[in-house]
């Protein structure tokens, strides 16, 4: 039998999707229209991309090809990187597998220079103009603290350089691209239908969100709103937990004290999970179906504990996708534009165990696209 490694997985679990007939208006998330992409990021998610079948990160689905050789220059090449953080789990794994990318190019990049923001938009708008006045830098990789603030000083620096977007986007299409994978509609959703399918009818349904007004959550709690209101499924409450382990375990607790049962938790974010599956531990309940997403911690806590769960995913491998779309820029090949949209694998019981590492750290997020990479798995914090 052919082993089955995580990262043949990450091309082939993106979870079928089928289009829901349009039902009433979404809540509003930021400017866009929200049934137009929703219905979108939908479609994108049974199809298929262009590219390599192995390397995920280096996929696109169908989009303009921008001719780039105006930015055309000899190497090796002076990339520059300007971060929003590295305050979460999730970017920790990101810039790991960034640095290891542009290991991978020691004939083509002849210096990587790299800011901080520390999550504050005036030191990241410092950081890229710092950048600028130094003539130092060949090509600009901006993960935005936040779009509407750093669109400005983008725009500045696509006037000197060319800029590379990833992760979130700013509110101006002067980057040669923006990288990104299919988006929150489509995460939420995923989970949402999970939960409808393998709950009974009128089951309780307990939402844990993050934080209001972030465009990550709040698409992603959109989807699932309208998948929930659409079925016959009874949301017995909707709670922000900032994230916060205890906080969650605490919320299930209380809504197990006032309703005596619960049938399914769906999350927004899935560093939550195992606090979740911990609250039914400690109270010797069954537990219901707890959503999720690629940490290590949920997905060993599914397979040891048996509940029913899904992964949809933010894949973290997008950060090896700036770094070779900035050298695709310089030397002036194509690239896909304005938006380079990766895939977004969602992770079922059936893929689960392929990427599950029991050396790494709780919260290494397995979508990382970084199995063959130099130093794999140390550099990301495994056990020795």
């Amino acid at each position: 039998m052919k082993k089955v490694t995580r990262q043949t997985m990450l091309a082939g679990v993106l979870a079928p999707f089928v289009a829901t007939a349009q039902g009433g208006a979404m809540a509003q998330v930021a400017n866009v229209d929200i049934d137009k992409e929703h219905a979108a990021q939908v479609a994108l998610m049974s199809a298929t991309p262009n590219g390599p079948a192995d390397k995920p990160w280096e996929q696109w689905f169908d989009a303009e090809l921008a001719d780039t050789s105006a930015h055309a220059k000899p190497g090796p090449y002076r990339v520059c990187f300007s971060n929003a953080s590295v305050s979460n789990a999730w970017r920790v794994t990101g810039w790991t597998t960034m640095k290891a990318e542009v290991d991978l190019h020691p004939n083509e990049i002849a210096s990587f220079d790299y800011a901080d923001a520390q999550g504050n938009d005036d030191k990241q708008i410092s950081d890229i103009r710092s950048f600028l006045n130094s003539g130092s830098c060949d090509v600009l990789i901006v993960s935005p603290n936040t779009s509407a603030a750093l669109t400005p000083v983008v725009e500045e620096a696509c006037k000197q350089l060319p800029v590379i977007t990833f992760d979130r986007s700013v509110n101006t299409s002067c980057p040669v691209t923006a990288v990104r994978s299919i988006g929150g509609y489509a995460w939420g959703k995923a989970a949402a239908d999970y939960v409808v399918a393998n709950v009974p009818k009128g089951g309780n349904v307990l939402v844990l969100r993050t934080a209001p007004g972030l465009d990550i959550f709040e698409t992603r709690w959109a989807a699932a709103e309208k998948v929930f209101a659409e079925a016959d499924v009874k949301v017995i409450g909707n709670e922000f937990v900032g994230g916060d382990r205890a906080k969650a375990k605490a919320t299930v607790v209380d809504y197990l004290s006032r309703t005596g049962h619960i049938d399914a938790v769906w999350v927004d974010l899935g560093v939550v999970s195992v606090a979740v599956a911990e609250a039914f531990q400690d109270m010797g309940l069954p537990y219901p179906v707890i959503t999720g997403e690629d940490e290590q911690d949920y997905l060993q806590a599914w397979k040891d504990d048996g509940f029913k769960g899904i992964a949809p995913t933010y894949p973290a491998f997008q950060w090896r996708t700036a770094v070779q779309a900035a050298l695709k820029v310089l030397k002036g090949e194509p690239v896909p534009a304005p938006e380079w949209i990766l895939p977004q694998p969602v992770i079922t019981e059936a893929e689960r165990d392929a990427f599950i590492d029991p050396q790494l750290p709780p919260l290494h997020f397995a979508t990382c696209g970084c199995e063959s990479m130099p130093g794999y798995p140390q550099r990301w914090g495994a056990n020795d």
